[in-house]
């Protein structure tokens, strides 16, 4: 498929650029597999969509703060977002700066502290750190939290806690799965006094998550890879929901690519390791049964894996429907909910 097909007209004033007051106050667009119904209610009415013994699979991956700010050796100023730590003394990152700084140069951070950059890696920088633990500490005390591009603000202190789901556990993405940001701890515990399962798979999002699609068709795209973690406890509650007729219901795309990530052969089997799973039109779902997902941007590779799921014309109309309601998009927008075809 060719990448204009993805594409979609959006109002700037369409954009949500902070959290609503309450998490679970958004609205949510309710419709099913390659169907045409399109249904608004609100995000607590996904109460009653959802069946006992159906099994949430949420990510439990917390946003670092991610984004640091220094100076080359020469003094032009270098904003940083790192992408992921390799270990101590080593992080890929992505750099903006005047002039993009040579192999073997340094960069002085705020406390003193000072990177080499020892090369680059799929598009990235890898700094290398005098001392073991610096970028820990340097994220620690001078991080902030990286907002996704289209927001244009300065993150402030709500957005340490907003930018974050209430499960988040395991530190290593650079943007939050959204999805997850809807929900409260009182509506989990209800829904699980309901009957509903919840589980958690780990995937660290990574920065490539917003960069663009460069080729005009689609499959000659090549996806960033992201850590991601399926445990054997996730894969015997999957096949548990499966067999008492339960769906398997993924809390974003994120949650989506980790399962099906685990399921590429033999059905779905623990797995540790990285992704770079491209899901587009086409693709066979082994695993995920419904979709809980908040409105991407255009031509992004996220709506590509909303559309092999829910069905190319389905969701390009749900995207027009929602601009004409006047639906809060991107990552601190409103939410979808897309069932299996009856």
């Amino acid at each position: 498929m060719n990448l204009v097909q993805f594409d979609y007209r959006l109002p700037e004033a369409l954009i949500a650029h902070s959290p609503l007051p309450e998490r679970t106050s958004s609205k949510l667009l309710h419709f099913a597999c390659h169907g045409t119904d399109y249904r608004d209610l609100k995000f607590t009415d996904l109460k009653r969509l959802l069946r006992k013994g159906d099994l949430l699979v949420l990510n439990d991956t917390r946003v670092i703060p991610a984004r640091l700010y220094c100076r080359k050796s020469s003094g032009g100023k270098v904003e940083l977002l790192v992408e992921r730590i390799l270990d101590a003394g080593r992080a890929i990152v992505q750099l903006k700066a005047s002039k993009s700084p040579a192999q073997g140069s340094h960069l002085v951070f705020e406390n003193g502290a000072i990177a080499e950059v020892e090369g680059r890696k799929d598009g990235f920088f890898v700094l290398q750190f005098k001392d073991q633990g610096e970028i820990e500490a340097l994220l620690e005390q001078f991080g902030k939290t990286p907002l996704p591009p289209y927001i244009r603000r300065e993150p402030g202190p709500e957005d340490r806690e907003r930018y974050q789901t209430v499960y988040a556990r395991a530190p290593g993405a650079v943007a939050a799965p959204t999805a997850g940001l809807h929900f409260d701890q009182p509506m989990l515990d209800e829904l699980h006094y309901q009957g509903v399962e919840h589980t958690f798979i780990t995937l660290h999002v990574g920065a490539g998550t917003f960069q663009p699609v460069r080729t005009q068709d689609i499959e000659a795209h090549k996806l960033h890879a992201e850590h991601v973690q399926v445990t054997q406890q996730v894969c015997e509650r999957v096949k548990a929901c499966k067999q008492r007729g339960g769906r398997i219901i993924a809390v974003g795309t994120t949650a989506v690519r980790a399962l099906e990530s685990a399921a590429l052969e033999h059905g779905i089997r623990s797995y540790t390791g990285d992704t770079s799973l491209f899901i587009f039109p086409g693709f066979h779902f082994k695993v995920v049964d419904g979709l809980i997902t908040n409105f991407h941007l255009p031509k992004s590779t996220l709506l590509m894996l909303v559309c092999a799921f829910a069905g190319y014309e389905s969701t390009m109309a749900a995207y027009r429907h929602a601009v004409e309601q006047r639906y809060r998009f991107y990552s601190y927008g409103d939410a979808m909910f897309i069932e299996p075809a009856k």
